[in-house]
């Protein structure tokens, strides 16, 4: 007697197709994953698992998604797709319909379905953990809840604590907080509660910690430790950043920071434009909210003046400024969603940052660090891996790789 296997129909979602997973498989995105983070480890033999991938699985250097912060990629990530089409272009946002200020911290402003909500309507077994809670809320979005699991390591409760063998939940702001997300993933695959699994950790090591120090060098070491034991069970394993991370001060140590809105109301008047700082988030200890992107809303009166505002700022005055770019070119060159931007974007230089008003951004909680940040050009570059080679046929030879083509890249070449 005979037998007919058929193959499980792919799912398809923003004109791209994904197969259903055939191995369980881990995707892991790293916060703040810089290349040099990888380069230097590897230089310095403390991540031997990584160095397999590269030798002997899948490498290469792909760009994330603009503004080059949290939300906006992670979401890239799990809709492949850029910020246009799923429709968060950050963290934080000034709604136009309301004038109000907004932390986006879960789904509200998502568009279209995630592939994670998709493998599980197709019955794959998902999970996503996070570090951050914020994160939890917004990459839930369609999965239910008593067939797949999702929580984060910010408010695991006791039960999640114990089952992974920790005697407490991490500080927030702690490396901690990310290696209990990359515990849990073990945890799952040492028990085979889920097939297909999304990992996203917290940037606080990267933020703090330069590439080299004892406590960036021990982060990824551990990091690679844990990664280890996820190919040795089984797992395809696939990483990439939702963004990069660079030094943002001057040789004196001291940040190097351009507060736009202070500058624009010396010129053109108090009141004149509200300037966003989209890398905001609940997590503003290790930053202030400063990084290289800033969105720029003109006020109804002075809307005549955005032309001489974008010119003002790119006329050389400010050497902290890269690029200005009003509303219709920043979102066609950026592939950011246009009824959600600003008039016009601001975007530094590698070694600068941007700010709104003096006031509103509290430096004192760098407590002594250099200030480390992203949100820029600069920053948009991070690792693409994977613990198996890529089958590739049929792909350019010299193919652009972003962060968000990490699902096509595990389950269409990596199974």
């Amino acid at each position: 007697m005979s037998t007919t296997t058929t193959t499980p129909t792919p799912i398809t979602l923003h004109t791209r197709t994904y197969p259903l997973p055939t191995h369980p498989t881990i995707i892991i995105c790293i916060d703040g994953f810089d290349p040099t983070y990888l380069t230097h480890g590897l230089a310095t033999h403390i991540l031997p698992t990584l160095q397999s991938f590269v030798d002997h699985g899948f490498h290469a250097t792909a760009t994330c998604s603009m503004p080059s912060v949290t939300n906006a990629n992670n979401l890239s990530i799990i809709t492949g797709a850029p910020t246009r089409v799923h429709g968060v272009a950050g963290n934080y946002y000034l709604d136009r319909a309301t004038g109000e200020e907004v932390m986006i911290v879960d789904d509200a402003l998502v568009r279209g379905s995630t592939i994670l909500a998709e493998m599980a309507r197709r019955g794959v077994r998902v999970a996503a953990v996070t570090a951050k809670d914020k994160l939890r809320r917004i990459l839930s979005r369609g999965l239910d809840r008593e067939k797949n699991i999702c929580f984060s390591s910010q408010c695991a409760d006791e039960e999640t604590v114990g089952w992974l063998g920790w005697r407490e939940r991490p500080s927030q702001y702690s490396g901690e907080l990310s290696l209990f997300v990359l515990d849990a993933g073990v945890k799952m695959l040492e028990e085979g509660r889920a097939e297909l699994v999304y990992l996203t950790l917290s940037d606080y090591v990267q933020h703090k910690y330069a590439p080299g120090t004892e406590e960036a060098d021990g982060f990824m070491a551990a990091v690679d430790e844990r990664v280890k034991k996820m190919v040795e069970l089984g797992a395809v394993v696939a990483i990439t950043g939702d963004h990069g991370m660079s030094d943002k001060c001057g040789p004196d140590g001291k940040p190097n920071v351009l507060f736009v809105q202070d500058e624009l109301e010396k010129k053109f008047g108090g009141g004149c434009a509200r300037v966003i700082c989209p890398i905001t988030d609940p997590f503003v200890k290790h930053h202030g909210a400063l990084g290289s992107f800033v969105r720029v809303h003109v006020n109804e009166g002075h809307a005549h003046e955005v032309k001489d505002m974008c010119e003002f700022l790119r006329g050389g005055t400010f050497p902290q400024v890269e690029i200005v770019m009003e509303r219709d070119e920043a979102c066609e060159k950026m592939e950011m969603p246009p009824d959600r931007e600003g008039d016009f974007v601001v975007i530094s230089i590698q070694n600068a940052v941007l700010g709104s008003k003096a006031e509103e951004h509290d430096l004192s909680t760098l407590e002594g660090h250099r200030l480390r940040s992203h949100g820029g050009f600069s920053e948009q570059n991070i690792p693409l891996l994977m613990s198996t080679p890529a089958k590739m046929e049929g792909e350019p030879i010299n193919k652009r790789w972003r962060n968000f083509d990490i699902f096509d890249l595990v389950l269409n070449h990596g199974q």
